[in-house]
């Protein structure tokens, strides 16, 4: 991690006193990260093909019962994402999966689009189907939370400025669909549990002032089961929390030892 984002993302992560954190977009190997929390586990999953790239880590409080690195080869073998021009995004380091007693936890950074939409066809047909087969395979155990940066604004509450981005990168009907597909099986997005309409954005580009002026988009999102979603206390974005162009999201669960 850069310093100016190590600098920022120690008293954020301290100030939100989180039992389990995720990370997208790493872009280093554990043993590159100037980060020192020893009260946390840490388990990073890098890109193995592109250094300094993608790359995803889950830091936890309470060490998990197992942890699985990446989309699992039987799921693979079924979406063919080696076909995929920019090479195999199972390689890119874009997802990490932790079991708990309760619930597994996954984070997971999206392959993002491009401005020219070339990597749609990825996205649309191979990577969403098959993130979201894995999510099910795991919810087939014992239920689900996984979070992360979905490179996609759901609906039009989901950015500032909806019609001027319509059939864009990150605005696009596939993309969409796939936050569509997310919910008809039976996932919950937490933060519309306790907000609706728009101006709850967790991204903002670097131009313009965006940020201060709140021009932005929501495309980071923690989901859970359907099951957990009663247990649900608190879901909520951190713009007053700096560090990147992104700024952290958090859901509190009530669920007892």
């Amino acid at each position: 991690m850069h310093e100016s984002i190590v600098k920022n993302f120690i008293p954020a992560l301290e100030k939100l006193d989180a039992d389990v954190a995720c990370f997208q977009e790493t872009k280093a190997e554990q043993h590159q990260s100037e980060v020192d929390l020893p009260e946390y586990e840490e388990y990073w999953n890098s890109s193995r093909t592109r250094k300094g790239y993608s790359g995803t880590a889950i830091f936890t409080k309470n060490e998990p019962l197992s942890v699985h690195f990446g989309i699992p080869d039987d799921i693979l073998k079924k979406y063919h994402m080696k076909d995929d021009s920019y090479g195999d995004p199972n390689e890119e380091g874009r997802v990490v999966a932790a079991e708990f007693e309760h619930f597994y936890v996954a984070t997971v950074y999206t392959p993002n689009s491009k401005d020219d939409l070339s990597r749609i066809p990825l996205r649309h047909k191979l990577w969403d189907p098959a993130f979201l087969e894995y999510m099910k395979k795991l919810e087939s155990h014992k239920p689900v939370i996984f979070c992360g940066d979905l490179n996609v604004a759901h609906t039009e509450d989901d950015l500032a400025n909806p019609k001027p981005n319509a059939g864009k990168k990150g605005f696009t009907d596939e993309e969409r669909s796939g936050i569509d597909a997310i919910i008809r099986a039976g996932f919950v997005d937490t933060f519309r549990l306790f907000v609706q309409g728009n101006g709850h954005y967790t991204w903002w580009s670097h131009f313009n002032n965006a940020r201060d002026r709140n021009v932005g988009w929501r495309i980071d999102y923690i989901f859970v089961s359907k099951d957990l979603a009663p247990l649900v206390t608190r879901a909520q974005i951190h713009p007053q929390l700096h560090g990147s162009d992104h700024c952290p999201i958090s859901v509190d669960l009530d669920i007892e030892p």
